[in-house]
């Protein structure tokens, strides 16, 4: 029976995310799954080997006490998102499952650990970090004692950026660690896994795009986790 990695449904540039696993990586045996709150297919989430919890619009702010008004407030939330990760996240530490977040996934499971994120950068951050007509490119520094150090072999490297809201250091979620940063003067944080990996299974969440980003098959920080979330996806054992 193949593996199946579960991908969570976004409204921004979802294909994006689907195409980032090729026939070739995934080979016989792994298939794709869509996890979409507009199918509302919660019992494929229990059949799911892994997941990836992609980017897209801003998380509610009242499920981590923020502020209703702020800087690039979406027009219209969606909450049902929210709950169906929600979801997705506590099915996958239930079951041990190796987990992928990216951008908006990232800072969701800094929430969903308990912790917060900045509503909204500011400007001069949003020079820096914020997408215009292209995702922005920044420099990131790596903890070397961390996950995503022993996975790309890399203390730093070049990321694209594509977001208004950041992770608050001074509220990281319950046993999470930054494992990287921003190369900017702001040296936000760019990275999250947990602290304690003591009978947990693969996370990694990044504030980057490398589904996306430019020369990605050639970027460890794109390939290299690919690769290895690949690996922990096979390697689970119901």
């Amino acid at each position: 029976m193949k593996k199946k990695l579960g991908i969570s449904y976004s409204e921004a540039n979802f294909q994006n995310y689907w195409n980032w696993f090729t026939a070739d990586e995934l080979g016989i045996e792994i298939e794709l799954v869509e996890l979409s709150f507009r199918k509302n297919n919660r019992s494929d989430i229990e059949k799911c080997d892994g997941f990836v919890l992609t980017g897209g619009i801003d998380v509610l702010p009242a499920i981590y006490g923020g502020a209703e008004e702020y800087p690039y407030k979406p027009d219209v939330f969606l909450p049902e998102r929210d709950e169906f990760e929600r979801l997705i996240y506590d099915y996958s530490q239930k079951a041990k499952l190796p987990v992928l977040g990216i951008c908006r996934g990232m800072q969701y499971i800094n929430i969903l650990e308990g912790g917060k994120v900045f509503e909204d950068n500011g400007a001069a951050l949003n020079e820096l970090h914020k997408k215009g007509s292209e995702d922005k490119v920044h420099g990131l520094n790596i903890v070397e004692d961390s996950l995503l150090y022993a996975v790309t072999g890399k203390a730093v490297g070049q990321v694209n950026s594509a977001h208004h809201q950041g992770v608050d250091p001074e509220r990281l979620g319950k046993n999470l660690m930054a494992n990287a940063y921003a190369d900017t003067p702001d040296a936000l944080i760019e990275g999250l896994e947990f602290k304690d990996k003591t009978g947990k299974a693969f996370m990694l969440g990044v504030q980057w795009h490398p589904e996306r980003m430019k020369e990605k098959e050639l970027n460890p920080l794109s390939q290299k986790i690919k690769e290895q979330f690949i690996q922990e996806v096979k390697n689970h054992k119901r």
